[in-house]
């Protein structure tokens, strides 16, 4: 009977409840006009948005405007979300916020092709919003609950990063107001969040920056953006180009050519005069210096990411590249601005070059850059380190060449991270070709005077390098009417080729198991031997003069080790990258005949060099610390604390003399014993005339095991060399990632060794070096014991960055 008094009346004319109109929902509400319009509720807490734009596609980004402050979790302020392509789709009364399948295309005109992709991959709701009022085709929908949530997954970042567990608590969470704002392109909405930690356990990382690690706030930016018009002209990834592709299947290719089609990001920029040599852009490229940097890192920042017009002029344009400082009323956050942020951690960490792109074409809609502030005070560090500048209370050294030293390595790194959100990837091998790129990570150049004293007068370069030029004239030249263009891009990076410039980006020169012999970071020089040994001078002359003016009058003597750290390892990235030479290969990002050089093998006199240099650089006497600075070197006092900056300790509170030694030579053997280079080199060593894994291990255990004994804090270190290289010889034995000839060739070798070892065992009367002996047999019988480490490349997804 209920049911039929409802049928009922529905011929009576009783209809469903009727929808205000928005000016009637809102008329005590204060409208914010802009791209899509909203109102917030003072009395409520409720934020409501006017969707005037059904149907169309725009972009959404989400963003970490204030972040946690430890770059070790990854939640930086500046930190960029996905952006995502969304439409607002009326279905009853409520409006769904619809992500389309990208992903999958049909690019072409015929409209039954492009429904047939479409309804062959899956879409996604990403929410659903309930229609409160209606004025014509425009839809009020409170959106309070969209907007106040997660959206960056922060709970989920410390969870993985086991700094506890936290949950979203919405009645200590609002909105942010002063950064809610409306503009013609892009609607901004922030709030602020806070997370609840659940199960009492908080990670030291949060500790260290944040006032309470029982609730965490964090602010969440929504940037709902205006997508460009359809102006733009893609242009095609070429893998040579050293741009970074997006890519999407096109299913409307024919079955001749690739379904994949990559293009390349970049902003959008056109010459006023196309057929003019050099012309005024219609609209240049600005970016904006975050207005809070202090001097004199302001002038040095505005000055290295002004480099890049001298790339532009290159391409053809006049002042189409210009840098600013973000004026007061401006928002960072705001679409309209190419940003550099100065963002402050409490620790050192990554900077990184992001950007805002359209998906569906590349076409990059905001540069966003930042910059770690304690880069500098490093660089800074470093520098001390080398001039132990320092004399007395009266007499100090002028400290200005360490300022020079780290205000031009901020130039570097302000063109550097700019280059990224140009559309540039890193290029690793430019500092073969003198430097050619500023998207190589540089090691300081630093100098011995002909009377032998440290000189940095040259660190850094001043300006983008020649690849740089090359790039972006490959990119963004704007060509007139009926000019080939696909034939002259191909010309100019053949040219290049030609000429010895060579790009090679970051899955070559960070994987651990590094192939190409030239790729490498923060390295210097076309010889990767000849670098190490200049560089082992530098740091042998700055060990040999570091004391207490190493660190100012009035400073903890503790404090010297923080000096020490950087200087005693200052040549650890120049020893990686002579260890890529062992198992290496020569190869270029070749197309067919495009008549660069697809592959070349290293020849068996260079990794000999190579390998020779690695174990030179572990011997006792190149590890040993001068004992002038061990007796400086007190436990650090009271109320300060240790940091992952220090070397480790055994030893208690006292400074351990060991453990500097130790760290670099497991440095060296983690690269040298990398299954993938070892795997290669059981290959190559095939070939009569290769390098080979036999080369390599017996080299190791001729230079370690079978060395002439030595005494003293020398004969500690050459033990503890042994022990580490039988720590390499034993984990890649039963490594899974290692081949079976792999394994075979390191189980003979361990054989080998085992025989010499009993051997040696009868005829010592040493005490420790027996015992050494004994211990080495014992490793043996449990190899899985063995704590060999690997470091791994950047995890799939990272962000382009860098850090020193």
């Amino acid at each position: 009977m209920r049911y039929l008094f409802l049928l009922l009346l529905l011929p009576l004319g009783i209809k469903a409840q009727q929808l205000s109109t928005i000016e009637e929902k809102t008329k005590d509400l204060k409208k914010v006009a802009g791209f899509l319009p909203y109102y917030w509720d003072e009395a409520t807490g409720k934020f409501f948005l006017e969707i005037d734009k059904a149907d169309q596609e725009l972009l959404y980004v989400t963003s970490l405007p204030a972040g946690l402050g430890s770059n070790d979790i990854g939640l930086d302020r500046g930190l960029l979300g996905e952006e995502r392509i969304v439409r607002f789709t009326k279905v009853g009364r409520k409006l769904y916020l619809v992500q389309p399948n990208y992903r999958y295309r049909a690019v072409t005109t015929d409209a039954a092709e492009k429904k047939a992709v479409e309804q062959s991959f899956a879409q996604s709701t990403l929410w659903g919003f309930n229609i409160e009022a209606q004025s014509g085709n425009r839809y009020l929908v409170d959106a309070s609950e969209f907007f106040m949530r997660d959206v960056m997954r922060a709970a989920q970042r410390l969870k993985s990063n086991k700094q506890g567990a936290y949950t979203f608590d919405k009645s200590r969470s609002h909105f942010y107001l002063p950064q809610t704002k409306n503009f013609p392109l892009n609607t901004e909405i922030e709030t602020t969040i806070t997370l609840v930690n659940t199960d009492g356990e908080v990670g030291q990382l949060v500790q260290s920056v944040t006032p309470s690690g029982e609730a965490l706030s964090l602010r969440m930016h929504h940037s709902f953006v205006q997508l460009p018009d359809d102006g733009y002209k893609p242009r095609l990834f070429d893998p040579r180009s050293s741009f970074i592709p997006i890519s999407f299947y096109d299913y409307s290719t024919p079955v001749s050519e690739p379904i994949e089609k990559l293009y390349v990001i970049r902003h959008r920029l056109q010459k006023r005069d196309a057929s003019a040599q050099i012309s005024e852009p219609v609209k240049p490229i600005i970016y904006y210096l975050d207005n809070g940097t202090p001097e004199p890192i302001r002038s040095a920042l505005l000055e290295g990411a002004g480099w890049w017009n001298t790339a532009f002029e290159a391409a053809g344009f006049k002042n189409a590249f210009q840098v600013k400082l973000l004026p007061p009323d401006a928002d960072p956050m705001d679409v309209r601005y190419n940003v550099i942020n100065w963002v402050h951690r409490s620790t050192r960490g990554w900077s990184y070059g992001a950007s805002v792109v359209d998906p569906r074409t590349g076409e990059i809609i905001k540069g966003h850059v930042t910059l770690g502030s304690l880069r500098v005070r490093q660089d800074y560090m470093i520098a001390q380190g080398l001039l132990s500048p320092f004399l007395d209370e009266k007499t100090r050294a002028a400290t200005d060449p360490m300022l020079r030293m780290a205000l031009d390595r901020l130039k570097q790194l302000a063109a550097h991270e700019i280059g990224h959100t140009l559309g540039l990837m890193h290029n690793y091998a430019a500092s073969v070709t003198n430097n050619a790129s500023v998207m190589d990570y540089p090691h300081p150049m630093v100098s011995l005077t002909a009377d032998g004293k440290i000189d940095l007068t040259k660190t850094y370069d001043a300006g983008i390098g020649e690849w740089d030029k090359i790039a972006i004239t490959w990119g963004y030249k704007d060509f007139a009417a009926g000019t080939n263009e696909a034939a002259t891009l191909n010309t100019l990076l053949t040219e290049a080729s030609q000429k010895g410039y060579q790009y090679i980006s970051d899955r070559d020169a960070r994987a651990p198991g590094g192939l190409h012999p030239q790729a490498h970071l923060w390295d210097n020089g076309s010889n990767a031997v000849d670098e190490l040994k200049a560089v082992m001078k530098v740091r042998e002359k700055a060990l040999q003069n570091m004391g207490e003016n190493s660190i100012p009058l009035g400073t903890p003597m503790a404090f010297l080790e923080d000096v020490l750290v950087p200087i005693y390892l200052y040549h650890r990235y120049q020893l990686e990258a002579v260890t890529k030479i062992v198992g290496g290969m020569y190869y270029t990002y070749a197309l067919r005949g495009d008549g660069q050089t697809i592959t070349r093998p290293v020849s068996k006199q260079d990794q000999q060099e190579a390998l020779k240099a690695l174990m030179t650089a572990i011997e006792p006497e190149n590890l040993l610390l001068p004992q002038k600075i061990i007796n400086l070197l007190p436990p650090r006092p009271a109320g300060y604390n240790f940091n992952k900056e220090l070397f480790a300790k055994r030893t208690g509170l006292a400074f351990d003399a060991l453990s500097p030694a130790e760290s670099l030579t497991d440095y060296v053997f983690s690269f040298l014993f990398h299954p993938e280079r070892l795997n290669r080199l059981v290959q190559y060593g095939q070939q009569s005339t290769a390098f080979g894994l036999d080369d390599l291990l017996n080299t190791v255990v001729n230079k370690t095991f079978k060395a002439p004994r030595q005494t003293g804090l020398k004969g500690l270190l050459q033990l503890q060399n042994e022990q580490i290289a039988l720590t390499y010889l034993l984990s890649a034995s039963i490594n899974d990632n290692t081949s079976f000839a792999t394994k075979a060739a390191l189980r003979g070798s361990l054989s080998n060794l085992k025989s010499f070892i009993e051997k040696a065992q009868k005829s010592t009367t040493n005490q420790l070096y027996a015992g050494h002996l004994i211990l080495a047999l014992e490793r043996m019988k449990t190899p899985e014991k063995a704590k060999a480490t690997l470091h791994k490349e950047m995890p799939p997804g990272a962000p382009i960055g860098c850090v020193e």
